[in-house]
């Protein structure tokens, strides 16, 4: 059985409580009243943003409190459609993976960490799901839960595969087109499909496609965004887009890995170094270039 640490049913006490209080008071209960029995899982996310020189409470203020009403039923549907697929998703991960992990699940509402984060929760290998991030990226009916439970599984077993073998987690933008581009080839394996969650969005049905029609382009952008020195968060951030299109790297990346699975296995991608001589040369090529 999967470990599961649902903080949902509290966040709804909470919120029951603040949703009509100003935004400022309602961030200070967030923080003292739902979050006072897990104070490692509210430290994580301040110290994340702290970490990118930010400030937790003007990104919650602009961004996450004010939409909690309105994305509530969504964040419900979300939370569900977790409890029904994260035992069933990762037990067919092990299997098709051949790898298990002491893995704990945390449900919660945070302050837009992400909706899904591999990381250490009491002393273990834990994955967070934000439900607030879910339902804002239209990711909370069932194929995308599925597709996002499998992405971030495959993050889990890439760094223990990698812990393993005495290999070190990387940085930068070419490890993150390579980290994410396993975790999406994952998902694929996992779920045995090519429509990873991305591509299920209610406001995007037709990311795919656009990302097909558009390889060569995204990826002579990706590598002059790389050459130029400039942040890809365009390409990987959900809060950020391409030509209306969030997320687009997470199709590059994978499609560097298929590219490699042509010639070796997803256990041996996953014990890479060198990414940037490994990824350049297949992104050059998608790109036109000799």
């Amino acid at each position: 059985m999967a470990a599961i640490l649902d903080t949902f049913p509290a966040f709804l006490a909470y919120w029951t409580e603040a949703a009509c209080k100003p935004v400022d008071a309602q961030m200070e209960a967030w923080s003292t009243d739902y979050l006072s029995p897990w104070p490692e899982l509210l430290a994580k996310q301040i110290q994340d943003y702290s970490d990118q020189h930010l400030d937790w409470h003007a990104i919650g203020r602009a961004k996450v409190f004010p939409h909690l009403t309105e994305r509530l039923p969504a964040m419900k549907d979300a939370h569900q459609n977790l409890l029904e697929s994260l035992e069933p998703v990762s037990s067919q991960a092990q299997q098709r993976l051949g790898f298990e992990s002491d893995v704990i699940f945390v449900i919660h509402v945070g302050i837009g960490c992400g909706a899904g984060w591999v990381t250490t929760f009491t002393g273990r290998p834990a994955i967070l799901f934000g439900l607030e991030n879910i339902a804002e990226c239209d990711w909370s009916d069932p194929e995308a839960i599925k597709g996002l439970i499998a992405h971030e599984l495959g993050h889990l077993f890439h760094y223990a595969w990698r812990e393993q073998a005495g290999k070190s987690i990387g940085s930068g933008p070419w490890w993150q087109l390579y980290e994410e581009g396993f975790a999406q080839a994952c998902e694929s394996l996992i779920l045995n499909t090519e429509l990873v969650h991305q591509a299920n969005p209610g406001k995007d049905k037709d990311w795919l496609e656009w990302c097909l029609a558009h390889k060569a382009w995204l990826a002579s952008e990706f590598l002059k965004t790389v050459d130029s020195g400039e942040s890809i968060t365009r390409f990987f951030g959900s809060w950020f887009d391409i030509c209306g299109k969030s997320e687009t790297g997470y199709f590059l990346g994978q499609a560097v890995i298929n590219e490699l699975e042509k010639e070796t296995g997803l256990k041996e991608i996953a014990l890479l170094e060198n990414i940037a001589e490994v990824a350049r040369p297949i992104l050059e090529k998608m790109t036109g270039r000799k």
